[in-house]
């Protein structure tokens, strides 16, 4: 069944040995922030479950949920050994069984208390800065719900970084392509009201969902209970009329500030470096629902690769990816988007005729994620495997002709948070053709490829038994 909390995701993983509880009182600076890079950057690094905050007698810190294989297969409800390419053709099988509608329910634990004045977000939450050169206090796993303000039907799950400013006050960064900053501008041009809420500490599918990079009209509710397997539940918001996470441990609501931008940043970014200062827009607390008991509160390290969200949003944007373009092009087998958010990505297909690695390039380009992230573009063979690097290089190595088959296209849309840009949000993208030319190209002598013997996969699994059978 799937985890309708954070904390039922806990119970499992704790049954699989995958949780570890920090027993000892732990400082939030530096020693969170120390124990969950560790955790990440670590081959299958547990969940980390901080039992006594210095400071914060009744809160408990959760960190690295998604932080590891292991970890990620079984926020998934699979075995946690299953291997990454299968993981990434369970999740692909299963956005084909979208949409699969929310289910609304009419109360939920996160509605035991209601807070509505004298709170404080830095009483209700154990803050702590995510690296020691951020510029405040950030909620990085925390998801935003906002409606359409032209189109209310249209409800966008998201994850954007958050920076708790006041007792009553967030800033939150709103790039260009984001849904959210859609919704903005409509609420700016029409100068109506723009509700937001905060769902703090998800089941793990919540987050997994609200990072992928779904199309504007898409509904992340129904792309969760497709993933779940399961409609996954919702309560209405308190003001406003969102529906919000009834599995979260805490909703915070308020009001988007419309024409109004302060400074937020800096904040250590998933490149591995911070970036700088920039005005954004802010949201006014008006309202805070929570449960009664102990607050779970689960955030994100972010930093030098790899680490607990290059885990979190790897796989989930390869197959939204995958998907968006195979609609158009049916030769495609595999998207590997897992570096650095899809910077670099390798797509993995057969050839329609020669040129045809360079049109898969610019659908990619044409994706929601595709428009800013991709910088560097390799496409293969269908038979090389995206995932394996090995076997990439080999057809870099070995198929890629610098002078017929690399292509550049300059003063293109860029992500802001890249720290080579000369202008930011602006880039060249490089697209790289490493597959076997095909008519009407010219061919390549002497390529004649080496086949495998035809049982070494089977031998490859034989070999792995064996080993792990020995004492």
């Amino acid at each position: 069944m799937p985890y309708g909390s954070l904390r039922e995701f806990l119970e499992k993983a704790e049954q699989e040995g995958r949780l570890l509880r920090i027993a000892e009182e732990v400082r939030l600076e530096p020693d969170v922030r120390t124990i969950s890079c560790a955790a990440g950057r670590m081959t299958g690094g547990p969940v980390l479950l901080f039992e006594k905050v210095l400071g914060y007698p009744d809160k408990k810190i959760v960190m690295n949920v998604h932080g590891s294989w292991e970890n990620h297969a079984l926020t998934l409800d699979l075995p946690k050994n299953t291997p990454v390419r299968e993981q990434f053709r369970e999740i692909v099988k299963r956005w084909g069984r979208y949409p699969v509608p929310a289910k609304r329910v009419t109360s939920a634990p996160v509605k035991e208390v209601v807070l509505e004045r004298d709170f404080s977000l830095f009483r209700e939450l154990p803050l702590f800065r995510v690296n020691p050169m951020d510029g405040g206090f950030f909620l990085s796993k925390a998801c935003a719900i906002a409606r359409d303000p032209e189109n209310p039907s249209n409800q966008n799950v998201g994850i954007y970084r958050i920076q708790v400013k006041d007792h009553d006050l967030l800033g939150i960064q709103l790039s260009a392509q984001h849904d959210l900053a859609a919704y903005l501008r409509s609420a700016e041009r029409l100068d109506v009201p723009l509700r937001a809420a905060i769902a703090v500490s998800n089941d793990p599918i919540v987050p997994f969902v609200a990072s992928s990079p779904l199309k504007f009209d898409d509904d992340e509710y129904a792309m969760m209970g497709a993933i779940r397997g399961a409609p996954v539940e919702v309560v209405s918001s308190e003001i406003g009329a969102l529906d919000v996470p009834a599995g979260a441990e805490m909703i915070i609501e308020g009001e988007i500030l419309r024409h109004h931008r302060a400074v937020e940043g800096p904040f250590a970014e998933y490149p591995g470096s911070y970036s700088s200062s920039m005005l954004q827009v802010e949201i006014r607390v008006d309202r805070i629902t929570r449960r009664r008991d102990p607050i779970l509160f689960e955030n994100l390290y972010t930093g030098e690769p790899w680490g607990e969200i290059d885990y979190l949003q790897g796989l989930n944007t390869c197959a939204t990816i995958y998907n968006q373009m195979k609609l158009d092009f049916p030769e495609i087998e595999a998207v590997n988007a897992l570096y650095t958010h899809g910077y670099c990505t390798i797509i993995a297909s057969r050839m329609r005729f020669g040129g045809f690695a360079k049109t898969l390039a610019c659908r990619l380009l044409s994706t929601p994620h595709g428009i800013t992230y991709p910088k560097l573009i390799i496409v293969v063979d269908a038979n090389v495997d995206p995932f394996n690097l090995q076997q990439v290089i080999w057809a870099l190595t070995t198929r890629f002709r610098p002078e017929r088959d690399l292509a550049l296209i300059p003063n293109a849309p860029a992500s802001t948070l890249d720290p080579a840009h000369l202008i930011r949000g602006l880039g060249t993208k490089v697209i790289i053709d490493a597959t076997t030319p095909v008519y009407p190209d010219i061919p390549m002598e002497d390529n004649i490829s080496v086949d495998l013997p035809a049982d070494t996969d089977f031998w490859i699994g034989e070999i792995q038994k064996r080993m792990q059978a020995k004492p």
